[in-house]
């Protein structure tokens, strides 16, 4: 029986999931998303009984929306330096508010439903609203955010 040598790697975790393109983007952005959805619901929960749903909405939302372009710029699409920084943030922001015309939307309705609806129930409402914008986010940033990285 021959005896194996393993050869430790150079490259950076980064460059291992670089190769696979899109299925690396989408597994990044995945973990990212699951991060930053847990800050903006765990800012919705907080919120809501002191300054309402929509509010903590908002705030959640945003605490949340810059952290993960932040993350996404760098880590998901590899983009580098401060070229570009400001329109990236900027093009962020016509998705946060796809993403907040959802979740508001889907406040509304709840309200509209269930006026005696939990924080809980709120949460979860959010949470689900969160998941249906989740293609278009991904989308817009993968072809039109940081269209330049998308070769990777």
């Amino acid at each position: 029986m021959a005896a194996t040598t393993v050869t430790p790697s150079l490259e950076s975790p980064s460059a291992g999931l670089a190769r696979h393109g899109l299925r690396g983007q989408v597994a990044r952005f995945a973990v990212i998303g699951a991060g930053s959805t847990a800050l903006h619901l765990g800012v919705l929960a907080l919120l809501t009984g002191s300054v309402g749903a929509q509010v903590a909405n908002l705030v959640g939302l945003v605490i949340s929306t810059v952290a993960n372009t932040a993350v996404n710029r760098a880590w998901t699409f590899q983009v580098r330096g401060t070229n570009q920084m400001a329109r990236q943030h900027l093009q962020a922001l016509v998705v946060f508010a796809i993403t907040w015309a959802c979740s508001s939307a889907a406040l509304e309705l709840l309200a509209v439903a269930w006026t005696q609806a939990s924080t809980l129930t709120t949460v979860a409402v959010v949470g689900v609203a969160n998941a249906v914008s989740t293609v278009a986010r991904f989308t817009a940033m993968r072809s039109w955010i940081f269209r330049a990285r998308v070769a990777r």
